[in-house]
């Protein structure tokens, strides 16, 4: 159980209330704030995060370190920390005038939902092996990274417009969201009677 694959999936877990905290350590909730440590800290641990994210699966085949316990946590820490820094960036902006960040937020979440739902269903009749990870899903998970910290970042980031870049980002990870999401939910269908 305390396999290094494992060990980063749960510290993935333990960094999410301090990336919350992060957040509401904020000094300005306006529409510009100025840059400060917050930001930094709060896309760095974002990004510590999504790291994590990528070494603890790779890892775990490359040193053949694959477990239950993993193949448990590890789509569970995914779902937290996606909903989690949504909610954040929904809670940042202004849904009056940013209405569309808290549609796609919606949509993402929701698709979490239904797809792990539609795994536990597969699995309990013997056929979670038909709702693996596709190509498109990957393709979503790395957009929703790169979106969720363009949006946290808030300050041109070499003087690209880093919120226009992860609001384009986030509506394409919607996007691959929704086509993903059918994909999963064709192939549970077929299951039932």
């Amino acid at each position: 159980m305390y396999t290094l694959p494992n060990i980063l999936t749960i510290s993935r877990i333990i960094l999410l209330p301090v990336f919350v905290i992060l957040h509401y350590l904020q000094p300005e909730y306006s529409e510009n704030p100025s840059f400060n440590w917050f930001n930094f800290s709060i896309t760095a641990t974002y990004a510590v995060i999504s790291i994590t994210d990528y070494l603890d699966g790779y890892l775990a085949r490359k040193l053949n370190m694959t477990s239950k316990f993993g193949s448990f946590l590890d789509p569970v820490a995914d779902k937290l920390i996606v909903a989690t820094a949504l909610i954040i960036i929904v809670d940042f902006y202004p849904t009056s005038t940013h209405w569309y960040l808290t549609v796609c937020a919606l949509i993402i979440i929701s698709r979490e939902i239904l797809v792990s739902a539609l795994r536990e269903w597969m699995g309990t009749i013997g056929e979670g092996s038909k709702v693996k990870v596709s190509f498109i899903g990957k393709l979503k998970t790395g957009f929703q990274i790169f979106a969720i910290l363009f949006l946290l970042y808030q300050q041109p980031f070499f003087g690209l417009p880093s919120f226009e870049i992860g609001v384009i980002l986030l509506i394409s990870a919607t996007f691959l969201t929704l086509w993903s999401g059918l994909i999963y939910l064709r192939e549970g269908l077929k299951t039932f009677d």
